[in-house]
């Protein structure tokens, strides 16, 4: 099914209002030197994590949790992801998913079965390969925003700053704006002079 690399059982922070159960994706395309998950980026590690028991554990949760996060890693990487959040969903929970924007086409093919999605802004979209080290990304994300604006589905942008100025933050803030997202999060500031560590800017 699909490559796990881990399973947080319960969360208050990673779906807006709800109790949810996060499933960590394996598997990245991206190299950003900031990344939390290091240990996720090599798609072709397993954990031994399997679908079954994320599924078996699922069964349990049913009526007790709200909702089933798809992070990583980069989800959308892993072709077979749409079937596991289908399954999921016709188990009773709302689907969110963390993603990067990588694969704007499987993103699009998954919105219409998610409830909610976080997207990570990394950089102006004209800056993305010095963050990302992968040519083409920036086009890549500014699609998947747009993608995920015209779907209607609840969002929230948000980018974590790591070498990134005021100016950036404004630029990042205005191009979203003119793609017509709403919801931006600014967040884990590090050594930014003027900026809150977390603020919120809608």
């Amino acid at each position: 099914m699909i490559n796990i690399g881990g399973l947080t059982p319960l969360t208050t922070t990673d779906f807006p209002g709800c109790l949810s159960a996060v499933v960590f994706c394996q598997g990245c395309p991206w190299r950003c030197g900031y990344c939390h998950n290091p240990h996720l980026l090599d798609r072709h590690a397993f954990a031994g994590v399997a679908w079954k028991s994320v599924l078996d554990f699922l069964y349990r949760r049913v009526g007790l949790l709200d909702a089933v996060v798809f992070s990583g890693g980069e989800p959308t990487l892993q072709k077979s992801l749409i079937d596991a959040v289908k399954e999921v969903r016709k188990m009773g929970f709302r689907t969110g998913l963390h993603t990067s924007g990588a694969y704007p086409d499987r993103l699009n093919s998954l919105l219409p079965h998610l409830d909610w999605v976080g997207m990570d802004v990394k950089a102006p979209f004209e800056g993305y390969e010095s963050v990302t080290h992968v040519p083409g990304s920036g086009e890549k994300a500014r699609r998947s925003v747009e993608l995920i604006v015209e779907s209607g589905v609840n969002c929230e942008f948000r980018t974590t700053v790591h070498g990134l100025g005021k100016r950036d933050v404004a630029k990042i803030e205005r191009e979203l704006e003119l793609l017509g997202a709403g919801h931006y999060k600014i967040q884990a500031f590090r050594s930014v002079p003027g900026l809150s560590r977390e603020e919120d800017r809608q």
